[in-house]
């Protein structure tokens, strides 16, 4: 189970704008999951998910 709020202390905070499709399309993506996560849980999430995408994509 992930936990919810401040990510470990080995992090670099980041200021993030996003135009609102943008904001939409993270809503709706974080209201599929069964956990719900927070706006900046759910962007982590994603960029985990392309960050193993490209590794697994190097590797080939």
């Amino acid at each position: 189970m992930t936990q919810r709020g401040r990510p470990k202390s080995d992090t670099t905070g980041v200021m993030l704008r996003l135009h609102e499709d943008m904001l939409r399309i993270i809503d709706a993506e974080r209201e599929r999951r069964p956990d719900m996560p927070s706006r900046p849980e759910m962007i982590r999430r994603v960029l985990a998910e392309w960050a193993e995408k490209k590794i697994q994509d190097s590797e080939k």
